[in-house]
């Protein structure tokens, strides 16, 4: 609190100072001020200010910067994304007209020079990603034009400073990925015009303050990865115009309060990784129509999938998955049109994949591993041209593979590891020519293995471990299978013939499983035994 209070009254110093100064600047001073910053500029790799920051031509025209038209005094400097490396001058409080700074996306370092509190019409301020360090400065504070404050990815230390609390026009603050420590303030709801706050990957501590309520014009709030305890403060519900709720990887318990179901217009709800406790409400789609992503994994909830999911009909991301939800998969999930990403796996469910999910026609990831699920796989499933991940493993699936699986033709991610599949896998996977992972083991397959799986050039893991099929390795795997990384065909039931000299091509083949079978010959010098 003391280093606090002398940080504050320094400032407060300063302030007093630089104001009653009076020190007359131009635009001479603005050159003569960017010019001292270049000379700080240890490295720039793209010589972006080499070849435009030049005394023989006009400061407003030099890359980066722009003039206000009337009195041509630099009113915006725009460094963002030159991979620029160097320090921020204490002359730099000299550029008195400025009112946006963006040196976002470059290597800058150090302190930021307390002297910068004389910038009193800076409205914009983006210090993202970059190596800045020291206390989170206290002066910002006393800008009190400020709209934007971005310290994303910074090295910044201390707590969030009090004086942030009295800039009335602020509207966004992002401290993402810094490592600032202590509570939240409950103060920081008394900034009337906050709209965006940020406090990702931090080392905050402590709980949410139910006070944060009171920031009644927030619309997106990013709290996730701060060692945060305790429960969700219903009075969250009270935020009305929130649009994003983030709080994942936290230590949150207790249950999911149901007044964040009564934000009509959040768009985000991403709680993963905490330990939350209870059940969904039925119904809890019912006033939130535009919700596009609803993430749960990773958490302590039980009982029955919600039923009413349908009514999220802006639903894009519906993650479950991870938890203790038990009884079946319900036939409704299939009328959520817009749906991309559906994560069910690691819980309790039963009974089969309801035939309606064939009904997602732009749905990317189908994730439903580690259930009790029955049933064949629908083959409506084998009909959504936009699947690139489908995620089966750990249940008790049985049926046949399909000649339709061979539509899946953007499919990357095939895992249906530990079933109970039979008959041939059908020739019609050769049609699978972005399929990088291929995990079958574990199941009741028979016949052959159709030597058209070894021509998908972009597989990289290849599992067929513990199935009952006969199999030979091609002469020319080193050709076919180029991306292959790591390839397990232990205990089949008849695989036979040689290990093909040509798999010393496979360069990028770190892990090769050819145990208990029935394969003779010599061992390649390639292999390294």
């Amino acid at each position: 609190m003391e280093k606090a209070l002398r940080s504050f009254l320094l400032t407060l110093l300063l302030l007093f100072h630089y104001t009653s100064a009076m020190i007359r600047t131009n635009v001479s001073t603005d050159q003569l001020t960017l010019l001292s910053l270049k000379s700080q500029i240890s490295s720039d790799p793209f010589h972006y200010l080499d070849e435009s920051w030049s005394l023989n031509i006009s400061v407003c025209h030099w890359i980066g910067v722009t003039c206000h038209y009337r009195h041509q005094r630099v009113k915006s400097l725009n460094l963002s994304n030159m991979t620029l490396t160097g320090k921020i001058p204490r002359d730099f409080g000299n550029l008195t007209f400025l009112i946006s700074l963006n040196l976002g996306w470059n290597n800058f370092h150090g302190n930021l020079p307390q002297e910068m509190v004389r910038l009193r019409r800076l409205e914009f301020v983006d210090l993202s990603l970059n190596k800045f360090s020291g206390e989170v400065p206290s002066w910002f504070g006393f800008l009190d034009q400020l709209q934007v404050l971005n310290l994303t990815n910074n090295s910044f230390t201390g707590s969030i400073p009090s004086s942030y609390f009295n800039i009335s026009k602020l509207e966004t603050l992002d401290l993402t990925s810094n490592s600032l420590e202590g509570q939240i303030p409950k103060e920081i709801a008394s900034v009337e015009n906050l709209r965006y706050l940020s406090l990702y990957g931090n080392n905050r501590i402590g709980t949410i303050p139910p006070a944060l309520s009171n920031a009644s014009r927030l619309e997106t709030l990013e709290i996730s990865a701060n060692l945060l305890e305790g429960n969700i403060p219903e009075e969250i519900g009270n935020l009305h115009n929130l649009n994003v709720l983030s709080i994942r990887d936290n230590q949150l318990t207790g249950s999911i309060p149901f007044t964040i179901f009564n934000i009509s217009r959040i768009q985000v709800v991403a709680f993963t990784n905490n330990s939350l406790s209870g059940n969904l409400p039925n119904g809890l789609c019912n006033r939130l129509p535009i919700l596009k992503r609803l993430t749960l994994s990773r958490n302590k909830l039980h009982g029955h999938m919600p039923t009413g999911l349908s009514n999220c009909s802006q639903l894009q991301l519906l993650s479950l998955s991870q938890n203790d939800f038990d009884g079946p998969i319900h036939s409704e999930i299939g009328r959520l049109s817009n749906l991309q990403k559906l994560y069910l796996g690691s819980n309790h469910f039963t009974g089969i994949i309801p035939q309606q999910i064939g009904n997602l026609v732009n749905l990317v990831d189908l994730g439903v591993e580690n259930n009790q699920i029955t049933g064949s796989i629908p083959i409506s499933i084998f009909n959504i041209s936009s699947l690139q991940l489908l995620l089966l493993r750990g249940n008790n699936l049985s049926g046949f593979l399909p000649r339709e699986i061979g539509n899946l033709t953007k499919m990357q991610f095939l895992y249906l590891h530990q079933n109970r599949f039979t008959g041939e896998i059908p020739k019609d996977i050769r049609d699978l020519v972005e399929l990088e992972y291929f995990d079958v083991g574990f199941n009741s397959f028979s016949g052959s293995l159709p030597t058209e799986m070894f021509n998908i050039s972009a597989l990289r893991i290849m599992l067929l471990s513990f199935i009952n099929i006969s199999a030979t390795l091609p002469p020319n795997i080193g050709s076919t299978l180029p991306n292959i990384e790591e390839l397990y065909m232990s205990s089949l039931t008849n695989l036979v013939g040689t290990i093909p000299h040509s798999i010393s091509n496979c360069s990028k083949l770190t892990t090769l499983e050819l145990s208990e079978n029935k394969l003779s010959g010599l061992i390649p010098n390639s292999l390294g035994y």
